[in-house]
């Protein structure tokens, strides 16, 4: 589909290029960039020293919507366009969170335990939860898939609040959603799920402290970023009760040893590998996306490229 995209926009003449790329041959990679006009990619590091054997490029098209893994600012000074995918996965990021809500709130894990490895038959072995609908959800950044997840939840539960300081408050007001503090959030939420964007700011935002804070022992899923949570300050609040169960998408670490990671191998704890994203749909719209903005960028079309962040 990339190559079918990027020449029915370039030509047929243009040279494409699909390289397996691996950190021990970093040399052998900058050999390929030399004469690339494009870089299409999602996880290499591309810094000042790539950027230096890079004479010819024009634009880095990252197929995610994160860019941290590019030099921004030298990216910039050389005049290279950087264009992350702007949205291709809300849907199905929403879709996640709500599978994991319904999932933990009725111990499914533990049941397929029950039957797949102990032969048990007995409903009564998970301790009995509240309704959906009786349950008050707390939304952890309000962006796009934030109020996805609230346009989605908002029919099925008693109540949704979101902490979100750098959102318009009307934006919720549509949704019928009261943004509140952090603070509020964990008094009040049975259920807690962040989707912020990691920054400087909220490294760690889920630490010992927030946990501790939280009232009502929610259900906590993370769909945002690994490092926004403290593991071990996670690990505590699980092992205490502060923390009745957790859905988790993303880990701090992207190749986790999970023979022996803390939060595996624990029946109210349910680990996708980043997978959240994950549909045909949204891998179609991603592939088609971030080949569709090397070709716009190419052709001096810089407005129709779908997000162009430099």
């Amino acid at each position: 589909m990339e190559k079918e995209v990027l020449k029915k926009g370039l030509g047929n003449e243009i040279e494409i290029e699909v390289y397996p790329y691996h950190d021990a041959k970093r040399d052998e990679f900058y050999d390929r960039l030399k004469d690339a006009d494009a870089l299409l990619t999602a996880f290499i590091k591309i810094d000042k020293e790539a950027f230096e054997h890079a004479a010819n490029l024009k634009i880095v098209s990252l197929n995610s919507t994160g860019y941290d893994v590019v030099d921004l600012q030298e990216a910039t000074n050389r005049g290279i366009g950087v264009s992350p995918v702007g949205e291709y996965c809300t849907q199905d990021v929403a879709e996640g969170t709500l599978a994991f809500m319904f999932a933990l709130n009725k111990g499914l894990k533990h049941y397929i335990k029950d039957i797949d490895e102990l032969a048990r038959w007995d409903f009564a072995s998970f301790d009995p939860t509240p309704r959906m609908e009786k349950q008050t959800v707390g939304i952890f950044g309000f962006g796009k898939i934030g109020r996805c997840v609230a346009k989605k939840v908002k029919p099925l539960c008693q109540r949704v609040i979101a902490y979100d300081p750098y959102v318009d408050k009307s934006l919720a007001h549509e949704l019928d959603v009261e943004l509140v503090s952090a603070e509020e959030i964990y008094k009040q939420a049975d259920i807690i799920c962040n989707h912020m964007n990691l920054n400087n700011t909220n490294v760690h935002f889920f630490d010992h402290r927030a946990f501790e804070l939280m009232e009502k022992q929610p259900i906590f899923i993370n769909m945002g970023r690994g490092l926004s949570v403290d593991e071990d300050a996670l690990v505590e609040a699980l092992n205490t009760g502060k923390v009745r169960s957790a859905g988790l998408d993303i880990l701090t670490n992207e190749t986790p040893d999970l023979k022996n990671h803390p939060l595996a191998h624990r029946e109210n704890v349910i680990i996708t590998p980043h997978a959240s994203f994950y549909s045909t749909t949204s891998l179609e719209s991603l592939q088609e996306l971030s080949c569709e903005n090397i070709v716009h960028y190419l052709k001096g079309e810089r407005d129709k490229v779908f997000k162009l962040v430099n």
